[in-house]
């Protein structure tokens, strides 16, 4: 695997709606400090859903971008990494291989992946589509996030070496499905409710579904926005 791209970005008015992002990220060289809740440089416009200690550091695979070119055609935004606002861009990692609780040192930090990401409408609004943000969560292409174990100084150059499995079959391709496909299936839930390194508003959800015996409405989420 290639030593990662980093990527930071500040907030600026989202194009197509009233309201701020800061998803527009653009790769960044020299050393960075990486503390408990996030790189320096880095921002997040809307603090009550993005950003904090379980999504720190968000990482989208450029393994993915290839397949997005083929469904939506040659959009100059998948030309580099940072259009799906990420913090990480690496090749040789997907979801397929890399599990929640997973341990990785980057340069002088430790971060551990906590949660997959949940898409959300500014998606629609970066790429012009009004789906976007469904398209990501239904082809399982969504990134996933770290909380921050040991805050340090990153560099571009540096590698991103897995340390240590904590929860090894719990790849984030089957908690998607889980959440995502076969969303009722009562072991799974209880399995990711048990989940603990997994983060709580994960847990919840799957605690809301053993409770319910139903499935949330995500259109707000993917939909909603101004």
């Amino acid at each position: 695997m290639m030593p990662p791209t980093l990527l930071t970005g500040p907030v600026a008015p989202l194009a197509g709606s009233d309201a701020t992002s800061a998803i527009a990220k653009t790769p960044v060289t020299g050393r960075l400090w990486l503390g408990a809740e996030g790189f320096e440089g880095d921002a997040q416009a809307d603090r009550r859903v993005h950003g904090g200690p379980e999504k720190a550091v968000h990482h989208y695979p450029f393994d993915h971008y290839a397949a997005w070119r083929a469904d939506l055609g040659e959009l100059s935004l998948l030309d580099a990494p940072g259009a799906f606002g990420e913090n990480v861009s690496t090749l040789g990692m997907t979801e397929d291989g890399v599990a929640v609780g997973d341990i990785f040192r980057l340069g002088g930090a430790l971060v551990q992946v906590s949660q997959g990401r949940q898409p959300c409408w500014k998606l629609n609004r970066r790429f012009g589509l009004p789906d976007m943000a469904r398209r990501v969560q239904d082809t399982g292409r969504t990134g996933w996030y770290y909380r921050v174990l040991q805050p340090g100084p990153v560099s571009s150059g540096d590698e991103l070496l897995l340390i240590d499995r904590v929860a090894p079959g719990w790849t984030l391709r089957r908690l998607w499905r889980a959440m995502y496909v076969d969303r009722l299936n009562r072991a799974e839930l209880e399995a990711i409710a048990a989940l603990e390194v997994l983060a709580e508003g994960w847990r919840r959800y799957a605690r809301r579904r053993l409770d319910s015996g139903r499935v949330e409405d995500w259109r707000p989420r993917l939909e909603g926005g101004t």
